[in-house]
């Protein structure tokens, strides 16, 4: 169920993916900032504490097999049906025990509503295991196109009925009504155009044999999922849920840029990565073609962001929210080191180490756990801090196997980006004088978005960056080939 990948496969599974994540997502945004200037910030942090329960459940129904279906050279129907039915299984366990513990659930966190708003929500993780499976289908194939169809439908569906919720003055189950729907829809539309149908077969080997791939992958994704919605339930749990909501939101806005993009590159990496897994001179060149796009992409961003942080919320979130940009700017120096930390996993995960990525997995988060250990004392800003030093810390781990698998070391990663970065800091000093001049909050941000755009491209031109010159030629060769 695969083909060997050619460079147009992978250019053209690049370009539907970033139409995928940022035509959906870019959707998603507009729809989050309607419900964030209607709702409360308390419904956004009791629908944050919900999703944390939901998400960990999640990882259990998909169990990593995802992966091992996508890494796996030849697998076949047996395989993928094995696995369907597996998935729907653990989703129906899991669901029951979501159901009957909810109570408690709300009881620790003093929210009340939280219990019916579990219950219901919960059937998301029936969806997702039928999703993880046909998305598997998908990127095995390089039919990014079709995840565009879905996405895009399911979007525009559950923005729909999520809007038309808030305004009836459903409150928190406009959310639980948004995120249903959009999930619902995507398996309805993937059903009616992927290729692929569960067959009446199933077999445990093939479950064993993927299995040992894929529970490595789970415990790794357990530990991620669980150190990362930590902070949330430490806050959520001291704090309160409107205190929540500026947390979530703070780390919500970069976090969907950054994973549009670099998450749009990573997904067509590892099926990429995997056809080229007996290569290892190809092999590094796309492991560092990744890291130096994505780079080069994802830092003026942040930086931007960061430097535009209390006009961007005032204009597109309203004031009640202010109190969420310190979040916000901490998050973004975070999720700026992504593009190097996805590179390096999922150059792992090709080559089939799901074992080194377990133990990676393990050391940041005991690494994680001690940070978080002594910021939370602090209190709530430190524990984002924290998050800021682990996500540094983690870049030099996830680098360090990579030096010895595929002959890519720290320093030369760090070299790499070095080029990008400092182009971002230049663009965002110079964009942060704006601010001086005291034009007011929109005209101020739309300068700072417009001449930020222009500094980071003249330079990056004018110092002849590598990585802009090959976005370039690669735009110009779309093109000619269109023609």
């Amino acid at each position: 169920m695969g083909h060997e990948v050619t460079k147009k496969d992978v250019i053209t599974s690049l370009l539907w993916k970033l139409l995928e994540r940022g035509g959906t997502q870019g959707i998603q945004f507009i729809v989050t900032i309607v419900l964030a200037r209607i709702l409360l910030p308390e419904e956004f942090g009791l629908i944050v504490l919900v999703t944390i329960f939901i998400s960990i459940a999640g990882i259990f129904v998909q169990s990593g097999f995802n992966m091992a279906l996508i890494q796996k050279k030849d697998a076949d129907e047996v395989d993928f049906s094995s696995v369907f039915y597996l998935s729907l299984l653990v989703a129906g366990i899991l669901y029951i025990i979501l159901f009957f513990t909810a109570p408690f659930i709300a009881s620790f966190f003093g929210e009340t509503e939280l219990t019916s708003v579990l219950r219901v929500l919960s059937i998301i993780l029936f969806f997702g295991a039928f999703n993880s499976i046909q998305i598997a289908v998908i990127s095995r194939n390089m039919q990014f196109k079709k995840l565009f169809t879905s996405s895009l439908g399911a979007v525009i569906i559950s923005a729909i009925v999520g809007i038309g919720m808030a305004y009836n003055n459903y409150g928190v189950w406009a959310l639980v009504g948004q995120q249903l729907s959009n999930q619902l829809s995507i398996m309805v539309i993937l059903w009616f155009t992927v290729n692929w149908r569960p067959k009446l077969t199933f077999s445990i080997e093939r479950v064993k044999s993927l299995f040992s791939f894929g529970w490595k992958l789970l415990v790794s994704n357990l530990i991620d999922i669980l150190y990362k919605n930590l902070q949330s339930l430490f806050v959520g749990r001291m704090y309160d849920s409107a205190t929540l909501g500026f947390y979530n939101r703070g780390e919500q806005f970069p976090k969907l840029i950054v994973s549009n993009i670099d998450g749009s590159i990573q997904s067509v990496m590892l099926p990429t990565l995997s056809s080229y897994q007996d290569n290892k001179k190809k092999f590094k060149v796309i492991v560092r073609r990744s890291v130096v796009t994505s780079s080069f992409i994802v830092f003026p961003m942040m930086v931007g962001m960061a430097i535009a942080a209390e006009p961007l919320i005032k204009i597109v979130l309203t004031d009640k929210w202010l109190p969420a940009v310190p979040f916000l700017q901490i998050f973004c120096v975070s999720f700026a080191l992504w593009p190097i930390h996805t590179a390096n996993l999922q150059a792992v995960n090709a080559l089939g180490r799901s074992d080194v990525f377990l133990k990676l997995e393990i050391i940041k988060k005991i690494v994680g756990l001690i940070i978080l250990g002594i910021s939370i004392p602090f209190g709530v800003y430190a524990i984002a801090i924290g998050v800021l030093i682990t996500s540094i810390i983690s870049t030099f781990i996830n680098a360090f196997p990579n030096s010895k698998i595929i002959n890519y070391s720290i320093p030369e990663q760090f070299k790499d980006i070095v080029p990008s970065l400092i182009l971002s800091l230049v663009m965002g000093i110079l964009v942060y004088i704006i601010k001086f001049f005291e034009l007011g909050t929109l005209l101020t941000l739309l300068l700072q978005i417009f001449f930020g755009v222009i500094i980071y491209i003249g330079l990056a031109k004018l110092f002849r960056l590598e990585c802009y010159n090959y976005l370039i030629s690669t735009a110009k060769e779309i093109l000619k080939r269109k023609n």
